[in-house]
């Protein structure tokens, strides 16, 4: 007999969790939908095609989960949040790296074999992208299984696209054929020597009025969302190819006061530039961890040199090894999408880095009404959620 078999106590205890979820969501009425997921807040100016974005997918054509099938724990609350969220997930089997012979990595001579987590997850993501093209799918939104999101997530996207719109379509009346944008340094970076006192800091609530978008919710020119990470910066003063543009939403009371932000980059751009309750949306600097992400098409790579996360941080900049060129991604600060920490262990909360001994409480940063943490409430149908991050006196 296992000396690691679990005590009776935990076995008796894990199945009246499991058994208590089933019932409650079989007691919801067929085809309820939880108002906090459907609810539609006014906005300025929202072309009809962003309507598509309070569908199952987002406004994608699909959503792909990547985890590792033995994390069945974290199977069990993808599939949860996914459910009081209104979502239709699919799952991308994620990858040990041991299993990958080198002979099946795209490398170089001046590039040594990476550490076997950032290889597996390489392969994950790229298997995730595969599925895009094999299917021929219009876009994807693909996220890893720690993903948690604010049961506002849908008001919170359409506002992104709108914000995409102000920075990525043509202004409205511009000719076709030469098309004029708000932001004097897109496409292409500064495209004269007096753009850098051009750069626009676009207000929510004052949009300018662009052509509206035929393809996407999100807008015809993007390449990438990045959704869901862990760091950000702001385009560099000094670069001559990320456009500068941006669009602040200003008292976004889906975004914790300051102190209840997080990020591993450093400076804290949003903290240093920008008031309690902004949310910015910018093109893609420095990003780090892609926790979730949406793209178009195939995001290939020529060699495994760095972890998944750099790579796309070099695809959308136009950097690294090989160069690609630059992309047109586009981001939030903070993100949408945050990193989900169980209670329990916290050697638990990644297969790809060490997060040291001792246990944590469950918590999610930055998100105030997170799906995961209210779930117990959007089960029973309850109006009373749980702020995480409430706004101090």
């Amino acid at each position: 007999m296992s000396a690691r078999r679990l005590s009776s106590r935990t076995v008796i205890a894990t199945s009246a969790i499991v058994l208590l979820t089933l019932y409650l969501l079989s007691t919801r009425t067929g085809g309820e939908v939880v108002p906090y997921f459907s609810a539609r807040t006014a906005a300025p100016s929202a072309p009809r095609i962003t309507e598509d974005i309070y569908n199952s997918t987002l406004g994608f054509e699909k959503i792909f989960v990547i985890g590792l099938p033995s994390r069945t724990d974290r199977r069990d609350g993808m599939v949860l949040g996914a459910s009081l969220s209104n979502l239709e997930i699919e799952f991308i089997d994620g990858v040990d790296g041991k299993n990958i012979p080198d002979k099946a990595l795209p490398t170089s001579p001046d590039h040594e074999r990476q550490p076997e987590p950032v290889v597996g997850s390489w392969r994950a993501h790229i298997n995730a992208i595969q599925e895009v093209v094999r299917r021929n799918l219009s876009s994807a939104l693909i996220t890893e299984d720690d993903a948690d999101w604010d049961v506002r997530i849908r008001t919170q996207l359409r506002d992104f696209a709108l914000a995409s719109h102000a920075l990525t379509q043509p202004l409205a009346g511009s000719p076709a054929e030469s098309p004029r944008y708000a932001d004097a340094t897109y496409p292409g970076g500064f495209n004269n020597e007096n753009a850098a006192s051009a750069v626009p800091d676009f207000a929510f609530d004052g949009l300018p009025a662009t052509v509206a978008p035929a393809e996407s919710p999100y807008g015809d020119h993007w390449d990438v969302l990045w959704l869901g990470h862990c760091g950000m910066h702001f385009p560099f003063p000094d670069g001559k190819v990320i456009p500068k543009g941006r669009v602040a939403r200003a008292g976004d009371r889906t975004v914790p006061q300051q102190q209840h932000l997080w990020t591993i980059s450093d400076p804290d751009d949003l903290k240093e530039q920008y008031a309690n309750h902004t949310r910015v949306v910018h093109h893609v600097q420095d990003g780090v961890c892609s926790l979730a992400y949406a793209l178009l098409y195939e995001l290939g790579t020529k060699d495994v040199n760095a972890a998944f996360d750099i790579q796309l941080r070099w695809f959308c900049e136009g950097t690294g090894r090989p160069n690609r060129g630059y992309h047109n991604c586009l981001t939030a600060q903070p993100s949408l999408f945050q990193i989900h920490l169980p209670a329990g262990p916290k050697k638990s909360n990644s297969d790809i880095a060490d997060h040291g001994e001792g246990f944590q409480d469950e918590k999610t940063r930055v998100l105030r009404y997170s799906v995961r943490l209210n779930a117990e409430a959007l089960m029973e149908g309850r109006s009373d959620l749980v702020d995480q991050w409430p706004d101090a006196d």
